[in-house]
C-alpha cells in the first residue's frame, strides 16, 4: 500500500496541490466572476472535508486531506503551485493545469499503483464539484447553467489527463 513516504517532498507537494489544480482547471475554463470563483474554490475545501470523514475513502486522498491541516504542508503545496504556474496568463492556466494533472497521474501510476485509480477518481470528483458549484452565464447568481460547455469539455480533458475513460 502506498503512503506519503513513497514520494519525495517535492512529489508529495505536487500530489497535495492537485486537488487545487483540478479546481483551478475548471475555474480557468469558464471564469464566472467573484461569486462563482468563491463557490468553486470552496467546493475543493468541502471535498477535502468529505474525504477526511469518509471511512472508505482512498487512502492517498485521506492523507492529502489530513496533511493539509498542517501549515507547513499547505505552504509547500502553495509554493509548488506557484512554481508550476508562475507567469501563466488566464488563457494558459487551464492547459497548464491539465498538463500538471497528467504529470501527477503518471507519478501516481509509477509510485502508487494500488492507490492511483481511487485517487484519480477523487480528483475527478473535486473537479466535478467545482464545475457544479457556480452557475455560468446568469446575472448575480440567478439563471445560467450549472455546468457550462467549457467546463464540461474541461472535465473530459481532466478525465483523459488522469487516464480515465469518459462517456460523452
Amino acid at each position: 500500500m502506498a503512503r506519503k513516504s513513497n514520494f519525495t517532498r517535492d512529489e508529495w507537494a505536487r500530489i497535495v496541490a492537485n486537488s487545487m489544480v483540478a479546481s483551478m482547471a475548471i475555474t480557468a475554463a469558464d471564469p464566472s466572476g467573484l461569486w462563482g470563483l468563491l463557490k468553486e474554490s470552496m467546493s475543493g475545501g468541502w471535498a477535502l472535508l468529505d474525504v477526511k470523514q469518509d471511512t472508505g475513502a482512498n487512502l492517498l486522498a485521506k492523507a492529502v486531506a489530513d496533511d493539509l491541516t498542517h501549515a507547513e504542508v499547505r505552504t509547500t503545496a502553495r509554493e509548488a503551485m506557484q512554481a508550476r504556474f508562475k507567469g501563466a496568463q488566464l488563457s494558459d492556466l487551464r492547459g497548464r493545469a491539465i498538463s500538471e494533472l497528467r504529470a501527477v497521474s503518471s507519478l501516481l501510476d509509477s509510485k502508487a499503483p494500488e492507490e492511483a485509480a481511487g485517487f484519480k477518481r477523487w480528483l475527478q470528483t473535486v473537479a466535478q464539484r467545482a464545475a457544479e458549484a457556480g452557475n455560468e452565464g446568469g446575472i448575480l447568481g440567478f439563471g445560467g447553467v450549472a455546468v457550462s460547455d467549457a467546463e464540461r469539455a474541461t472535465l473530459v480533458e481532466i478525465m483523459t489527463a488522469l487516464g480515465e475513460s469518459h462517456q460523452g
